[in-house]
């Protein structure tokens, strides 16, 4: 055709030529080993895979079985310490058990002992029946004789005590005894020679001595000046008053009030001191009530009698003063405790 360009001979394909059949052959036999061994490795891994879950349930069966088994034996450990605590809370009981009926057994054997020594002592001629009875009742006059002499000083009561307690020892016939009546006519002999008793004297007269200084009157200064005085005494005596400055009478009201008070206050002080039966602090009271007296009066014969009168109290005893207070006492126990 007239118009289109020529054809490049080298651009004109050859035809490819035909495969021979021994290459296809060839390519076929690989692709079946390829797919064999694809197929064998599918088969191995598989295998494998089986091997290994069948392992692994077997461990954790084996896993299972073993905890199985330690959950029974710590279940066992449970039970055993349950039975062990129990066997020690019966032992504990045992023991407490034990020691109630041991501490009843002491007490059965110290009740069989006071037992033994009760039909001992009734069996004793000396101790039997109403003598034991008469000799207490003694024993407990005696004593309460002695406490109130020495605790309440109640000289009177410790009187009656003792003559209570001489009546119901005469009761008692055992010629045992008989010293110890002669020591209690001594004692009580010695009880009634005392008088008063010694710390109630002391208030009553140191009573008596307060209710004497409220009775004496306030010096004046008209006291002061007397008819004998010289003639400058008498003229300037009511403007002028001399006296040492150690030693100044409290003249004014309120001064005087005071020295009374302070003098009040020591003789208080004092008679509390002889109700404990203090005598230092008895005495030191009326030592400063002494001053008090020298600062309220002037110096004259009244004032020195009261100061000797007060004197003459804190020489007062506050005691008693016995040597055989208790003697029968402690003879008659001496007497129950000899065999």
């Amino acid at each position: 055709m007239t118009g289109m360009p020529p054809r490049d001979p080298a651009a004109v394909s050859t035809p490819s030529p035909p495969v021979a059949p021994s290459a296809r052959r060839s390519h076929a036999w690989l692709w079946g080993v390829l797919l064999a061994l694809a197929a064998l490795l599918g088969w191995r891994g598989w295998t494998w895979w089986q091997a290994q879950s069948a392992h692994d349930h077997a461990v954790a069966a084996g896993t299972s079985e073993q905890l199985e088994a330690l959950t029974g034996r710590v279940d066992a450990l449970r039970a055993l310490v349950a039975a062990q605590r129990a066997q020690l809370q019966r032992l504990q009981q045992a023991d407490a058990t034990n020691r109630v009926l041991r501490d009843e057994l002491l007490g059965i054997g110290q009740r069989a002992a006071l037992l033994e020594g009760s039909l001992s002592r009734l069996a004793d001629p000396d101790r039997h029946g109403a003598q034991a009875l008469r000799l207490d009742e003694t024993e407990l006059l005696l004593m309460l004789g002695e406490q109130r002499l020495l605790i309440a000083g109640d000289l009177e009561g410790a009187r009656r005590a003792y003559a209570l307690a001489s009546g119901v020892l005469e009761g008692v016939d055992d010629p045992a005894y008989l010293s110890l009546r002669q020591v209690l006519v001594q004692e009580r002999a010695a009880l009634d020679a005392l008088g008063t008793e010694p710390r109630a004297v002391a208030l009553a007269r140191l009573d008596a001595f307060a209710q004497q200084l409220r009775m004496q009157p306030p010096p004046t200064s008209a006291d002061a000046v007397t008819a004998n005085a010289p003639w400058w005494r008498r003229a300037f005596g009511g403007l002028v008053q001399v006296q040492p400055s150690d030693s100044a009478i409290a003249l004014k009201a309120g001064d005087r009030r005071q020295a009374e008070l302070g003098l009040q206050i020591e003789l208080s002080l004092a008679r509390a001191a002889a109700e404990r039966r203090d005598v230092d602090g008895f005495r030191a009271a009326l030592g400063r009530a002494d001053l008090w007296l020298t600062r309220l009066w002037p110096d004259s014969p009244t004032l020195r009698q009261q100061r000797q009168r007060l004197q003459a109290l804190a020489a007062l005893p506050l005691s008693l003063s016995l040597p055989t207070l208790g003697s029968t006492l402690q003879q008659l126990r001496q007497l129950r405790a000899a065999p």
